[in-house]
């Protein structure tokens, strides 16, 4: 089984001097492809000089843009992706490894509360976790986890609808679970990083509230729009039944709320068919 190792690096030429020499002598064979996200540091040079394969981009494109270019240039038949600023340990791989020949077709290593970063994040995460479950009916336990491996055939059926940023792990994860490809997760712990961390509180406290609606509409649009339809119709119905007790009529107000679970639902509806032929295979 021929296994390529993706590890996105921006300005991390310490984590990879800790990293690669241990990843190199867990794996002699295995392809090792560092894909250099714009760094401004000597990752390139680090890299090469353990013998990686160094993919260089001109200019930071974000992590997935690097896994994405990682991924397409990997010649495994396995991909193993993971952090190049020194939390991951590359003794896991072959635990996960291990539990990839069980039939899964992506496994997960999964951190518990003391390998997030910050009580914030590790909140946040315990959200996306409990939220994913709730929506794939699967127990999902490190949604955003960067720690995987994945058989490379099944992976790059989702390139495309992987996002250039952060959550690459969660899109990835999502469309697994939505094709019906077995998702398993192993338990790892997380070491404290090297260097300063390029995730920003606001900017990318945004972008992973966004990540909530991506669950949604990346698993089942339905199970976002069909509650939303229904809270709107209940607003309607209650105010109904309150103006016609009061003032003995139906009020604009009431018809607003029922016109717009209507086309919430309708919608809803439209979103959950384009879904499925987003994950449509051709023969």
């Amino acid at each position: 089984m021929r296994i390529s190792v993706i590890l996105p690096a921006k300005n991390e030429a310490d984590g990879l001097r800790r990293t690669l020499p241990t990843l190199r002598a867990l794996l002699p064979d295995a392809e090792v492809i560092v894909v250099d996200d714009g760094s401004g540091d000597d990752t390139a040079t680090v890299a090469a000089a353990h013998g990686a394969r160094v993919l260089s981009l001109p200019y930071s494109m974000g992590n997935g843009a690097a896994i994405k270019r990682g991924a397409r240039a990997a010649f495994g038949e396995v991909l193993v992706f993971m952090d190049a600023d020194g939390q991951h340990d590359p003794a896991h791989i072959p635990t996960l490894l291990a539990r990839l020949e069980q039939g899964f077709d992506m496994v997960v290593g999964a951190r518990d509360w003391s390998g997030q970063a910050g009580v914030s994040r590790g909140a946040a995460n315990a959200f996306y976790n409990w939220l994913a479950s709730r929506m794939t009916g699967f127990d999902v336990k490190d949604l955003t986890s960067g720690f995987r491996v994945a058989r490379s055939d099944k992976f790059k059926e989702f390139i495309h609808l992987l996002p250039n940023g952060f959550s690459y792990p969660t899109t990835s994860t999502m469309a697994f679970f939505r094709s019906a490809y077995p998702v398993a997760y192993v338990p790892i712990p997380v070491a404290k990083r090297i260097g300063i961390s390029h995730i920003r509180p606001i900017r990318d406290g945004i972008r992973f509230l966004l990540i909530i609606f991506k669950i949604a509409t990346l698993y089942s649009p339905l199970k976002l729009f069909a509650p939303s339809a229904g809270a709107f119709f209940l607003v309607g119905l209650g105010y109904y039944v309150y103006t016609y007790i009061t003032q003995g009529r139906f009020t604009n107000m009431s018809m607003l709320m029922f016109s717009a679970s209507v086309i919430i639902f309708l919608i809803g509806l439209v979103s959950e068919q384009i879904t499925s032929l987003t994950y449509r295979r051709d023969a």
